[in-house]
């Protein structure tokens, strides 16, 4: 049995191999039966998995990979950060359902990523006092929703999200496009660290990548992926906040737009946004609670809960199988729900809508579950 660190190591290298990508990862794991295998298996039998190729498979036992892999453990190590497979129960479920997910993350701080409301703040780096004024006040009227808040600690929306989100006791999770061995920009490292606490810094980058521009559009569609909704506070026609917008929509997720003044340039995304129909007009917290289902109080959950206990009696083995691990871990993607109890994904949706009808369990966006 390997030693953690090295089964570490070989998850490190797989991220590495050049010309391999989440996707290519993924099929390599399946057919090889494990991380080490894939660097020990014969290159014959490589060049036969669908996607790799003789070229590919050249490529996998480079020896820099293994150093770059073994230095990024002691990295780790040194600076208590958490590494998270997209096998881990702890790899954001919601993420995990995107197809260019990562296949490793790296995760500095203490939040829990899989919490039932998990929200994206972005926006504009130029920001105006109107939307200073509006993110400040959304993030303090999100308090009461118990959500987490997200973004990409980038000058404008996304620190402001960030510093109200701390000053009002919200976690908050930014998601860089480098390593976590340095903070951009540095003077967002005081916020950084206070994050620390209560959110943390993600990234699916190694210690030493430097922010270069390619990496941000890729950092984007982590911050989508990783929650149920993406909000757009201010924006051009053009911009980070629009690309991360493009990407939730790609990944069926919901897309919320502040509008502004018709003349005002940085309102002009959010409003191309709602003309288009890939965002839905919001002015408030409570709108956007409602749109998400969040506004259901407490103690008629509870009443309803109560009730629902009844039909468990009633279950047979595979539903008690699903509501079992739905107890124990909580939000659950529909793949992870199949691989758990062992049964074909069709059938296991068709169990998960009876489920649903019957008051047991809900689908939350990104094809993933919950019990009520």
């Amino acid at each position: 049995m390997d030693h953690p660190d090295d089964l570490l190591k070989y998850r490190i290298a797989l991220s590495l191999i050049p010309g391999i990508g989440p996707v290519l990862a993924r099929n390599l794991l399946s057919y090889c039966g494990g991380e080490r295998e894939i660097f020990t298996m014969k290159k014959s039998q490589l060049e036969r998995i669908p996607g790799i190729g003789a070229g590919k498979a050249s490529s996998i036992d480079l020896k820099d990979v293994m150093l770059k892999a073994e230095k990024e453990v002691g990295f780790i190590q040194r600076n208590c950060i958490q590494p998270i497979f997209y096998l881990d129960k702890d790899y954001p479920a919601r993420l995990k359902n995107c197809e260019d997910a990562p296949i490793l993350l790296y995760f500095k701080g203490k939040c829990n990523l899989n919490s039932s409301r998990v929200i994206s703040i972005v926006g504009t780096r130029q920001f105006s006092p109107y939307g200073k004024e509006l993110t400040e006040k959304l993030v303090a009227d999100l308090f009461k929703y118990d959500v987490i808040i997200v973004s990409g600690l980038a000058y404008g929306i996304d620190i402001i999200a960030h510093r109200a989100a701390t000053l009002n006791s919200i976690p908050t999770v930014a998601v860089t496009a480098h390593g976590l061995d340095r903070i951009y920009p540095a003077t967002h490292k005081a916020t950084a660290d206070k994050m620390l606490l209560n959110g943390g810094v993600l990234t699916e980058y190694l210690s030493g990548t430097v922010p270069d521009r390619e990496n941000f559009p890729s950092r984007n569609r982590i911050v989508a992926g990783m929650c149920d909704a993406t909000i757009v506070m201010e924006s051009a026609v053009r911009g980070g906040a629009l690309i991360t917008a493009e990407i939730a929509n790609g990944y069926n997720r919901d897309v919320f737009a502040f509008p502004g003044r018709v003349q005002d340039l940085f309102s002009q995304g959010c409003h191309q946004l709602i003309r288009d129909n890939k965002a839905m007009l919001v002015t408030s917290a409570d709108e956007i609670a409602k749109a998400m289902n969040w506004d259901l109080e407490e103690e008629a959950k509870v009443k309803k809960l109560k009730k629902q206990l009844d039909l468990f009696l009633e279950l047979n083995e595979e539903e008690l199988l699903i509501v079992n691990i739905l107890k124990q871990d909580g939000i659950v993607a529909i793949d992870l729900l199949a691989l758990k109890v062992n049964i074909p994904v069709s059938k296991v949706s068709s169990l998960l809508l009876k489920l649903e009808f019957a008051g047991v369990l809900r689908s939350l966006p990104g094809k993933v579950y919950e019990l009520i």
